[in-house]
């Protein structure tokens, strides 16, 4: 508890109404020693055992994911967050999720086994198990001796989780249930050994949580290998039950509580789904510029290019910004988690709790990483040209196994509406103060506006600005819809999706911000050139997006004077005093990032 002593701990969401210090933030400059040495063993594990074999996951080698997820529970990686008594390392969620990190570049085959076996396959069970489940199936899980799936979508049940049709009929003996119903789009169904299966218990409103061991006289039958897109070696088929036999004490939790039980076992999963995507864009960016310094036209090498330039910039800006949002998000889980432990609640209630607090956060990161490492591998395979559309590069493989990220632990779509409805919530309950800014706000479009020139003297003090202005945005739009529509938001879902996006900038703006002032602070201007203009950059493109998408809100809910004054108060929140010199921020960039042959942040 040492380290968060005099940390200010915030609520999840608290960010779009308060300003928030850059000391208080975490970034990757502060892993400790042992998180640097993981991060050097994961690094390690991923050259040597996944990225010399790209074309064995991608010719559908399944058992060479299956082995190489053995060699990685033999070396710790897949119990990193499971608790030490139950066989793992017992480390904390930056740790875990920087494990994630590392160790999903190399293909996404691999990733996908590794991220639906330690999070989905195994978090439920040691967050929601009795001790004697716990006892008996995460050790197994924890080592790779097990391999777990988890068993929630159906033919009929997406995204609407709760809906599922697969039924769990008590015995006559009252000693099990049979359950029986189809599931798809399992990942790792081909090798896993235990099964986390949701099924609906009479007429009960919410699903039921059961763990069920992989035995096919059981009446357990798998589908065929599904043919997909990307992730060509993981595992996926659908699996059938017919009166399979569970034990009455196989039940996870309570009767009822399955939806509570997937809602919160995908929070986490959303985060560590952004972290899997982080060194996949570092990669991709190191590939794209080492071959844009070989490749040569018009007898220059095309890194020298501007519009060459231009790419590699963004795709490093939004690396930069991913990758600051995401740590940031994990420690404050990770604080709120040990904080929770040292008030004396039990670890499975911390852990839970921890991350149910930061699910807005979980969901913003889940569509932000996601979108951007699709962008990348697109801009990875653009500055290859002809070649990055061919299997013999890295590019394209990478750009079909980073579709798949935008759709599962929920549709960013979903997420997007989640995000803002989870905000709203919090309002409602009093743990956010929306309505006391968003009135705030109001006024000040109603008053007379100041006409002081500003100091921008300082260093990025005009960002710090800038993003307090954005935050009056959203406050504005927001507290406008919530007043309109009251309950009825959540049907208007494109003024969500909308909404969603001013949110979704603010945050990845304002987390590259805070981490590069933090290490000018520690490590000095000059160290820190190349992360000014990425944070500058990312400003400038956010506040574009929270403009149009903010309007686009503005126009379809609004009207009259309401409308003329809200789109006055727009042009007023995105104002610049210094519009910065975009082209001069892409070419220092990637300059940097050349001169170094690799994403060098």
């Amino acid at each position: 508890m040492e380290e968060i002593k005099n940390v200010e701990i915030i609520r999840g969401g608290q960010f779009i109404v308060k300003e928030s210090n850059c000391e208080d933030i975490f970034t990757p400059e502060d892993f400790t020693e042992e998180q640097k040495m993981m991060k050097d063993a994961v690094m390690e594990f991923n050259d040597r055992e996944i990225i010399p074999f790209r074309d064995r996951f991608e010719n559908k080698d399944y058992a060479f994911t299956e082995e190489s997820m053995r060699k990685a529970g033999a070396l710790g990686f897949l119990g990193v967050a499971v608790p030490e008594a139950y066989g793992g390392l017992g480390m904390g969620f930056v740790s875990t999720l920087l494990t994630c990190d590392y160790i999903s570049s190399g293909t996404g085959s691999f990733s996908t086994a590794f991220g639906a076996h330690t999070g989905i396959g195994t978090l439920p069970i040691t967050l929601y198990g009795s001790e004697e489940q716990k006892q008996k199936y995460v050790p197994k899980l924890a080592s790779g001796e097990w391999f777990g799936a988890y068993c929630l979508t159906e033919p009929s049940a997406g995204s609407d989780a709760n809906s599922g049709r697969t039924k769990a009929v008590l015995s006559e003996d009252g000693k099990s249930y049979k359950i029986s119903g189809q599931k798809m789009w399992i990942s790792n169904a081909g090798f896993c050994k235990l099964f986390i299966v949701f099924a609906r218990i009479e007429d009960d409103k919410n699903i039921t949580g059961f763990l069920v061991e992989n035995d096919p006289s059981n009446g357990i039958t798998l589908g065929e290998e599904e043919h997909k897109l990307g992730i060509h070696a993981s595992s996926t088929r659908q699996v059938f039950f017919t009166d399979t036999v569970v034990p009455l004490e196989n039940m996870l939790s309570e009767r009822g509580n399955g939806f509570k039980i997937a809602m919160n076992a995908l929070n986490v999963g959303r985060i560590k789904l952004a972290g899997a995507c982080l060194d996949s864009q570092r990669r991709i960016t190191s590939y794209a510029v080492q071959y844009a310094s070989e490749r040569k036209q018009f007898n220059t090498p095309i890194v020298e290019f501007g519009a060459i330039k231009a790419k590699i910039a963004e795709m490093a800006t939004n690396t930069y910004a991913g990758e600051s949002a995401t740590y940031r998000a994990a420690k404050d889980i990770e604080n709120r988690i040990e904080i929770r432990q040292a008030g004396g609640e039990s670890h499975q209630i911390s852990e839970l709790k921890g991350v149910e607090e930061f699910a807005i956060e979980c969901s913003i990161l889940k569509v932000s990483v996601s979108e951007d490492v699709q962008a990348c591998a697109d801009e990875g395979i653009q500055i290859f040209g002809g070649m990055g559309f061919s299997k013999d590069t890295p590019m394209e493989s990478a750009w079909r196994d980073a579709r798949i990220t935008r759709i599962y632990e929920g549709t960013n779509e979903i997420n997007r509406m989640l995000s803002v409805g989870m905000l709203m919530k919090k309002a409602m309950k009093g743990h956010v103060d929306l309505l006391g800014p968003a009135q705030a706000v109001v006024g000040e479009l109603t008053g007379i506006p100041s006409f002081e020139t500003p100091d921008y003297s300082e260093l990025l003090s005009e960002e710090k600005a800038m993003l307090a202005k954005l935050k009056k945005v959203f406050l504005m739009v927001g507290g406008a819809a919530a007043q309109k529509f009251g309950a009825d938001l959540e049907e208007q879902q494109q003024i969500l999706l909308a909404t969603s996006d001013v949110l979704i900038e603010i945050y990845l703006a304002e987390s590259a911000i805070l981490r590069t002032r933090k290490n000018i602070k520690r490590f000095g201007e000059d160290s820190q050139k190349g992360q000014i203009a990425m944070s500058q950059l990312y400003l400038y493109n956010a506040v574009d997006i929270i403009h149009q998408k903010a309007k686009e809100a503005i126009v379809s809910f609004a009207e009259g004077d309401e409308q003329r004054m809200m789109l006055m108060g727009l042009k007023r929140f995105t104002k610049y005093q210094n519009q910065p010199n975009v082209a001069g921020l892409r070419n220092l960039i990637a300059e940097m990032v050349a001169k170094e042959n690799k994403y060098p942040f």
